[in-house]
């Protein structure tokens, strides 16, 4: 007599990320871009923030508060991320916001990076926001094979890896997501997940916008 038992697979812990196009990106990559570039003209050194510039070669990059500019495309720009970040947050949320209240996505710090060739940032997470993201203003060279330039996200299960055997193989493979940059896209992701950016072997500046966000409820 055959018996089968029934094992049910529970996805428990999963990491959300989402992917987006910015609308109204062709309007606005111009204007943005020539921000950027006045911005950066104004830099007295590459890493103007001051945050980990040893973990940073060859790119520029603005203090915190580029999004705050007094200029009307950048302004919304900024509006349009937090929309995007709050319907994200609302998505995830369902079911552990209590109803009928009222809720705004805001960025709290928004920067912009101008990699050239052999840039990269190593690993790092972004500390004290919920939500952050990367606005690929203008990838460069980055979607030519073999130019690198990708994003590396990497799995937050910090005990996957304590012991390794023919049991556990599907965890080596699942170890990091790379994402390469597309013109006008957002990659929207939780604060915690650790990320970094490959070095890029493009010749064309590679042009992003970084945020990070609280989320508030009233």
């Amino acid at each position: 007599m055959n018996h089968s038992n029934v094992i049910e697979e529970i996805k428990v812990w999963a990491t959300p990320l989402f992917v987006t196009q910015m609308p109204y990106h062709d309007f606005l990559k111009e204007a943005l871009l020539t921000a950027v570039y006045q911005q950066k003209s104004l830099q007295s050194t590459a890493i103007e923030s001051q945050i980990a510039p040893k973990a940073k070669h060859a790119l520029h990059e603005s203090t915190l508060d580029f999004l705050d500019l007094a200029d009307a495309n950048v302004m919304e720009t900024k509006r349009i991320l937090e929309e995007l970040i709050l319907e994200v947050a609302s998505s995830v949320n369902q079911g552990f916001w209590p109803e009928n209240v009222e809720v705004d996505a805001h960025i709290i710090e928004s920067w912009y990076h101008v990699t050239q060739k052999n840039g990269y940032h190593d690993a790092h997470s972004h500390p004290n926001c919920s939500w952050c993201g990367i606005y690929y203003l203008e990838p460069g060279d980055a979607q030519e094979l073999g130019n690198g330039g990708l994003n590396r996200f990497y799995d937050p299960r910090v005990n996957a890896e304590h012991y390794a055997d023919p049991g556990t193989a599907y965890l080596g493979g699942q170890g990091i997501w790379d994402f390469t940059p597309k013109e006008g896209q957002i990659v929207i992701f939780p604060s915690y997940l650790k990320h970094s950016a490959l070095p890029y072997f493009g010749d064309k500046d590679r042009v992003v916008i970084a945020f990070n966000s609280l989320i508030e409820m009233y």
